[in-house]
């Protein structure tokens, strides 16, 4: 068995199923009845950050690749940032339906006028088009480069859940920091290495050489 082959008939499964583990982790404890003094807190604040997580994963995969040389761990990058939309999408629906209760009303002037409400929205808006463009008929219809370019949306998101996250919490802001460091670097390394690309690629400039006609002309001047 190849890697390629031993990574989606073993690890890909493995993968998707430990991505389960924090919803299952919420229904055990919304059965249970434990979770806490504010319930819809609790929830709102797991997935939250289980949104961010799976962004921050989604987000270092190609680094790994290239430190590690292991190509087929880019095979779980598009499972990853689906589950970061899942995640994310389960975040949004808890604030709608259980604190906004289904009501439209209000809903917008909620998300102008709170700013970490804001960037969030902004961030989980942003991941739709990721997430619909995720297969590989998009990728045809939209040409490897005009995909690519869209799905570097990836990075704002990431930008603005660290924002999100760090609004929200307002006063100890110890986890926040690590996560925006962590992006920082992830971004950086990217930018790194689309800077050394770029540089390599780049035509070298051949020297200018005076024509034989130019040196005759300065020899009988």
């Amino acid at each position: 068995m190849t890697s390629s082959q031993l990574t989606r008939s073993v690890l890909k499964p493995v993968v998707f199923v430990a991505a389960l583990g924090p919803l299952a982790w919420l229904i055990y404890h919304i059965v249970w009845g434990d979770l806490g003094a504010n319930p819809i807190e609790t929830i709102t604040n797991s997935t939250g950050i289980w949104t961010l997580r799976f962004i921050v994963i989604t987000l270092a995969i190609t680094p790994l690749r290239w430190l590690t040389k292991w190509n087929p761990i880019i095979t779980f990058r598009r499972m990853l940032g689906l589950f970061a939309f899942f995640y994310g999408t389960i975040h949004f629906s808890i604030y709608f339906v259980l604190d906004r209760s289904l009501m439209f009303d209000g809903l917008w002037e909620d998300i102008v006028k709170r700013p970490y409400i804001t960037v969030g929205f902004s961030g989980f808006v942003l991941m739709i088009p990721l997430a619909l463009t995720s297969t590989k008929g998009w990728i045809r219809r939209l040409g490897g480069r005009r995909w690519n370019l869209l799905h570097r949306l990836i990075y704002v998101t990431a930008v603005l859940a660290v924002v999100h996250y760090w609004w929200k919490v307002k006063l100890d802001v110890t986890d926040p920091m690590i996560y925006a460091g962590i992006v920082a670097v992830l971004l950086s390394v990217r930018g790194w290495r689309a800077w050394q690309k770029q540089s390599t690629t780049l035509p070298r400039r051949t020297p200018v050489t005076e024509s034989p006609a130019i040196k005759r002309s300065g020899q009988t001047g």
